[in-house]
């Protein structure tokens, strides 16, 4: 148990990368802004937080985003009828594509990506529909200085109508009588944290089309090998969701995937996401 540098919270480290469970907080309670600082203290050093056994209604759950960040809406996707900046993340029992399954930081395809994102869970299948996080600054950091000097000056392309991540939004959309729109926008395939200042691989299998500058041929041969270093387990820890679980991650050094392993069964989350800044 972590309890150095803390006075109000548990921080509980998950694995070697990054992840840490939080506890002794309620986040149905108005917390002090000291507990709320502590809060993301943790998330900068732990990249992903989770917390247990919380009951909140989506009030709670908006009040305490809007204590970390500025809300956005979730671009294609309608939120809820009162709280239009919690999209449901659903897969329903006759369904085969889950939302989110595949590896990726989220929507790098908007000129101006967002910071971090919140998940709270509804209702789980009895087994299965963990979701997987990567450290991207270990991504980074670990590569041979050669390659670590050509990446920086690189710049990638992300896709919304890249198929491994628009398979996963079909059945949402056509439910809402909505078509995949095709969003497109540039980033440094090399970030430099906003806020803790370290360099992070900010690419993904989900949405980074090909480097600029390259045809899709030139670049698939070093896209693919990134996309198989990035993943590396010694870089991930895995969250097994229990009713009352949220978790929130730094979309700015870490990637995620939601893993598709449940069907037959229904899985119902409310998700916030938090807005960023241009990565740089």
């Amino acid at each position: 148990m972590e309890r150095r540098n803390y006075r109000h919270i548990e921080v509980q480290r998950v694995a070697g990368a990054l992840g840490a469970e939080l506890r002794g907080v309620d986040l149905a309670k108005d917390l002090p802004d000291d507990v709320v600082g502590e809060i993301r203290r943790a998330w900068l050093d732990h990249l992903v937080l989770f917390f247990r056994d919380q009951k909140i209604t989506p009030a709670q759950q908006l009040a305490f985003a809007s204590r970390l960040g500025e809300p956005m809406a979730y671009p294609q996707l309608k939120g809820l009828d009162a709280y239009p900046m919690i999209t449901p993340v659903v897969k329903l029992e006759n369904e085969r594509n889950n939302f989110g399954g595949v590896w990726h930081s989220d929507t790098t395809y908007l000129q101006v990506p967002p910071m971090a994102s919140m998940l709270y869970a509804i209702e789980l299948p009895p087994v299965g529909g963990d979701t997987e996080f990567a450290n991207q600054y270990l991504a980074y950091e670990t590569l041979s200085p050669g390659l670590r000097a050509m990446l920086d000056s690189l710049v990638g392309v992300s896709s919304s109508m890249k198929a491994e991540a628009s398979k996963t939004r079909e059945d949402r959309l056509k439910a809402a009588g909505q078509e995949v729109k095709p969003l497109e926008a540039e980033h440094p395939i090399v970030r430099t944290h906003p806020e803790t200042g370290r360099k992070a691989l900010y690419l993904n299998i989900g949405h980074t089309a090909r480097i600029k500058g390259w045809t899709e041929k030139e670049s698939a041969g070093l896209l693919a090998f990134l996309f198989e270093h990035q993943i590396r387990p010694e870089f991930t820890c895995r969250f097994r969701w229990q009713p009352g679980s949220l978790a929130l991650w730094d979309n700015r050094s870490a990637m995620h995937n939601a893993i598709n392993d449940y069907h037959g069964h229904r899985r119902i989350l409310h998700r916030i996401t938090l807005a960023g800044d241009r990565p740089a």
